[in-house]
């Protein structure tokens, strides 16, 4: 861990998280420090079509493939291959971004 982020841990208002860990009991961000590292695979999925490799490869600069998603509504954002949140999408100093409107816990993800 970097120690500019070491500091940075030490001036953070860390929320609880109730019972994490092993021994259960509240936790802080900070406890959570030697994992910040681990490497996770994040998606937004924005919608999902099926198409014939035929069609696949007769799309173009400016084809448009219609997604199973209407303009508005929530987009997916897994972790880890596993659904953990719906989003919008937003524009931040001219890049798309997610911002988090819902978190999905577990057995709500229909």
């Amino acid at each position: 861990m970097s120690h500019e982020f070491e500091n940075q841990m030490q001036d953070f208002d860390a929320p609880h998280i109730e019972g994490a860990g092993a021994g259960g009991g509240d936790k802080t961000a900070v406890d959570l420090a030697p994992v910040f590292d681990v490497p996770v695979n994040i998606q937004a999925v924005l919608g999902r079509t099926q198409i014939e490799v035929a069609d696949l490869l007769r799309l173009g600069r400016g084809s448009v493939l219609e997604l199973d998603r209407r303009v508005g509504e929530a987009i997916d954002i897994y972790v880890n291959n596993r659904l953990v949140a719906r989003g919008e999408i937003v524009v931040v100093d001219d890049r798309l971004g997610v911002t988090m409107t819902e978190i999905i816990k577990d057995g709500d993800a229909a």
